[in-house]
């Protein structure tokens, strides 16, 4: 375990230096366009600073961000008990120190991510609609999953690499959009000039466009290469702690062919942090090439079928080469004096009844989640009270008996 922790944290290291490199390389690209020979000092200047400011943010609050970026809200108890449960049960089994903030997204696509600065700090987000459809054992799994990005320590390097990647997109965008708007007075400006320095200048021009293009390009191809390596060992960490691989392996399927619409709130930034690509693509589950943020589910979803022998990292080592005939990823230390058996799955509901309970179950976390207020009469009938309702009290439809807001507010609470 730990030994995969460190490989995990060199990883990151080098991957930020790489990303600090390309946000640097364009500042200082940039500089020589717009400013001249001497320009080029300025931009990696303000690039540095850029840099500085972005690292700074991602320790202090990165977390915050990407979370408010999602339209994500910190719920209670109360709100989902069965989900609190089983974020209770992972952070036991993991060994975490500190039990997880947890939040809901106000969404009918399923999906879900895991994000802070420390497994101290963490936060597990999940959607209303992954909420609706999976039942306690698939979603035992997906919580598993983000449960082992905390582990690994993928967390800090997702938030720091995300503010990252936003900071090499923002600087190109500005640039190209810049020169869009200022082309025909570029254009007049090189005319008027001498004939070499113009010409010098709109090399300078043609390679700072070059470059504001590709640097995004290069950054997420290396963002989305170690963020799929990631997924595969947070898979492998979620069957561990669960010993029921098929969980996971149900779920993903379920999200995949969810007919939802896309996630709302995702963005190109946030992308990796999710379970599965939040992007809907005709094919998803065969998808499988450099842009993809993810592995192909269908992928994911063999390798753990295939865990036939039991849940340890061994286990899943040798179902990933079975699968992809690929050279292992987990580190060979992990490998090593671990024997995880596997156990049996839950009895599970009719077809019918999953739907019925799915619809009731996805209408009342959104509501839960805005501000809705739940009642129930001593007759049995349940109220969703909104909140912006100003009367004091209510008046059963089956029993005419007369419910005190506020008080039977404070007695449910109890």
């Amino acid at each position: 375990m730990w030994e995969l922790i460190r490989a995990n944290k060199r990883h990151s290291i080098l991957l930020m230096a790489t990303m600090a490199f390309v946000l640097l390389l364009v500042g200082g690209v940039i500089g020589l366009a717009v400013f001249g020979p001497d320009g080029g000092w300025i931009g990696l200047g303000v690039a540095t600073v850029l840099w500085l400011v972005l690292t700074a943010v991602s320790f202090s609050s990165g977390d915050q961000i990407l979370l408010a970026a999602s339209r994500a809200q910190r719920v209670t108890h109360d709100v989902h008990p069965q989900l609190f449960n089983i974020v209770e049960e992972m952070k036991i089994a993991a060994g975490l120190p500190a039990m997880p903030k947890v939040y809901i997204i106000n969404d009918p696509a399923p999906n879900a991510f895991a994000t802070g600065r420390s497994p101290e700090t963490a936060s597990v987000a999940v959607t209303a609609g992954l909420l609706a459809r999976l039942n306690r054992d698939e979603l035992q799994g997906v919580i598993a999953h983000e449960m082992s990005h905390i582990l690994h320590r993928d967390i800090l390097y997702v938030t720091l690499a995300g503010i990252m990647l936003g900071g090499i997109v923002l600087m190109s965008q500005v640039f190209l959009r810049g020169m869009f708007y200022s082309s025909m007075g570029s254009r007049r400006r090189y005319s008027s000039s001498n004939q070499g320095g113009g010409q010098a200048q709109i090399v300078l021009v043609l390679i700072a466009i070059l470059v504001a293009v590709l640097a995004p390009i290069m950054a997420y191809l290396l963002y989305f290469a170690l963020s799929r390596r990631r997924e595969y060992l947070a898979d492998a960490g979620a069957a561990r702690l669960t010993r029921y691989p098929e969980g996971l392996a149900s779920a993903l399927e379920k999200i995949a062919s969810d007919p939802a619409p896309q996630l709302g709130p995702a963005n190109k930034a946030t992308a990796p942090m999710y379970i599965v690509n939040p992007f809907k693509k005709k094919g998803q589950m065969k998808l499988s090439d450099l842009t993809s943020t993810h592995p192909p589910i269908s992928e994911r979803v063999r390798i753990l079928r295939s865990m036939s022998g039991g849940a340890s990292y061994k286990d899943y080592a040798t179902a990933f080469t079975q699968v992809t005939h690929s050279k292992n990823i987990v580190p060979a230390t992990a490998l090593k004096g671990e024997e995880v058996g596997l156990r049996s799955g839950g009895s599970q509901p009719t077809q019918e009844e999953r739907t019925q309970k799915q619809l009731h179950q996805v209408g009342d976390i959104m509501r839960k989640v805005n501000g809705f207020a739940f009642l129930a009469c001593t007759c049995g009938l349940s109220f969703k009270i909104p909140p912006n309702f100003k009367g004091a009290s209510v008046q059963c439809p089956r029993c005419n008996k007369r419910l005190d807001l506020a008080a039977t507010q404070k007695a449910g609470t109890r």
